[in-house]
């Protein structure tokens, strides 16, 4: 009986040592997908930008090319 309270204790804390380590893993991966998407929409945002000021550029300096043909 001794053996067996034994055994049991020790699956006990087997089973609190596998969830705690599925928890943190679930939490690692949560923060890493988290960190990633932000990582991602800030990529987005900064090509964005970057296309969107080339392309006012480019608007920008044909029209200045067509204001000097009309001259």
């Amino acid at each position: 009986i001794c053996l067996l309270f034994l055994v049991h204790a020790v699956e006990e804390v087997v089973k609190d040592v596998v969830e705690h380590a599925k928890q943190a893993g679930e939490k690692a991966l949560a923060e890493a997908l988290k960190n990633a998407q932000e990582s991602g929409e800030k990529v987005v945002k900064e090509v964005t930008e970057r296309v969107t000021n080339t392309v006012t550029d480019a608007v920008t300096h044909a029209a200045e090319g067509l204001g000097k043909l009309g001259q």
